[in-house]
């Protein structure tokens, strides 16, 4: 295969040049496909990259080594949930007290209780003439922070043994409860009313805004979970989390805590689970099925876009040949070889694509910054991967839409060509 010396190369690419400027509509035309496809992969790519490492971080601050155990599948359409499981039975208060003496490879056993709005639950807090609605009150026990990093409390203190040991009246507000509540004043050693009773607030957590698919550690008010108890006995659906030293085998603690748990509730060896056993790995994978149909709706855009882009491509570069056959005719009677025409044509078809891919990349950094900069939840990042990608699909679109046009130039006969007019 013959090789383009570099000045054959930059009068070719001077040549494309020339051919973008005189046919400037035509050929804005041609590139605005790819300058779509290309954009729309390099924009929603950096959203989504920026997204899962901002999920990843998320699940991280729930502890890499905690494990939750619950009376339903987590993250699942309750409406979906077979009569087998509909009809569990609840988990009781007891039930940690248990594992923690049956699984002596578990660090940390400590039970929750919340009360929510997706358990078709109501709370409010008031103080003085303030209010706050669709808050999360929840009982937990002195670990609980320990258990679950991510309710990290940035004033005040978090729950202790005395406070559970005797179901002492005191709660820990999200700093957007505390904000809403407290706008010019410490909330620290105030008195609020969480569903009419008094709580003293003894502590306020770090902002959390949470993730789209959950509430966030801002709406969570957190009381003793012996407080919890007495206050609110209809609220049956508890949830244990445990978690595993960094020097004891997941796999064996997490054998402990299922057979402690089928004995407590008495499940028949053949039986299957009537509980569920979970690691924060499941808002991972909840997360990458919502994306899934985001990367499918941009694949699809993007392959209209570079289809439409190619045709356009492969349409200009067919006119281009017919208007310039004379000069491929005199190119071609002074000693030019078929591969010289077919790399010219095909050069000013990868120009022509490469122009459209660096203005769809230039694009789609503007969208990443821009969302970056207004929406600080959502961290868009624009690698050097997505960038080589956005070039590369520009050279495959030109090569692929423009050799056509490139071969047929490449055969025409150079006699007929100079005979053309």
């Amino acid at each position: 295969m013959a090789i383009m010396k570099p000045s054959q190369a930059r009068e070719n690419f001077y040549s494309a040049m020339e051919t973008l400027r005189t046919s400037k509509v035509r050929s804005a035309l041609t590139v605005i496909g790819i300058v779509i496809g290309v954009s729309s992969v390099i924009s929603m790519a950096s959203i989504i990259q920026g997204l899962n490492k901002f999920v990843q971080d998320k699940v991280e601050s729930l502890g890499s080594r905690t494990y939750f155990i619950s009376r339903f599948p987590p993250g699942t359409d309750p409406s979906r949930w077979p009569q087998r499981i509909r009809t569990r039975k609840y988990f009781e208060y007891n039930y940690a007290d248990f594992i923690r003496r049956a699984a002596p490879d578990v660090q940390i056993v400590t039970t929750v209780g919340t009360r929510g709005f997706f358990f078709g639950d109501t709370n409010l807090i008031t103080s003085g003439d303030r209010s706050v609605e669709k808050v999360i009150v929840r009982g937990a026990e002195p670990q609980y922070t320990e258990a679950i990093p991510l309710f990290a409390v940035e004033r005040g203190r978090f729950i202790s043994a005395f406070d559970q040991e005797h179901a002492r009246p005191v709660v820990v507000l999200g700093a957007a409860i505390s904000e809403s509540l407290f706008p010019y004043t410490d909330a620290i050693g105030k008195t609020v009313r969480i569903n009419g009773g008094l709580y003293e607030v003894i502590g306020v957590f770090e902002h959390d805004q949470g993730l789209f698919i959950g509430p966030g550690v801002d709406v969570f008010a957190i009381i003793p979970l012996s407080n919890f108890k007495k206050r609110y006995p209809e609220a049956k659906e508890l949830i244990m989390a445990f978690t595993v030293p960094e020097n004891i085998k997941i796999e064996k603690a997490q054998d402990e805590v299922i057979q402690a748990m089928r004995r407590l509730r008495r499940v028949p060896a053949a039986a299957e689970n009537d509980f569920e056993v979970s690691s924060p790995d499941f808002i991972s994978n909840l997360w990458n099925q919502l994306t899934g149909a985001l990367v499918i709706l941009t694949t699809v855009i993007s392959s209209v876009g570079l289809l439409v882009g190619g045709i356009g491509v492969m349409n200009i570069m067919l006119i281009s040949v017919t208007e310039r056959t004379q000069e491929i005719g005199v190119r071609k009677a002074i000693g030019a070889r078929r591969a010289d025409v077919r790399l010219q044509f095909l050069l000013e078809a990868v120009v022509l694509t490469l122009v459209g891919g660096t203005i769809g990349i230039l694009i789609g950094a503007c969208v990443s910054t821009l969302v970056r900069t207004f929406v600080p939840s959502i961290p868009a990042t624009l690698s050097y991967l997505w960038v080589s990608i956005g070039f590369a699909i520009s050279v495959g679109v030109g090569l692929f839409f423009g050799y056509y046009p490139a071969n047929l130039a490449a055969n025409l006969d150079p006699i007929v060509c100079l005979r053309y007019e």
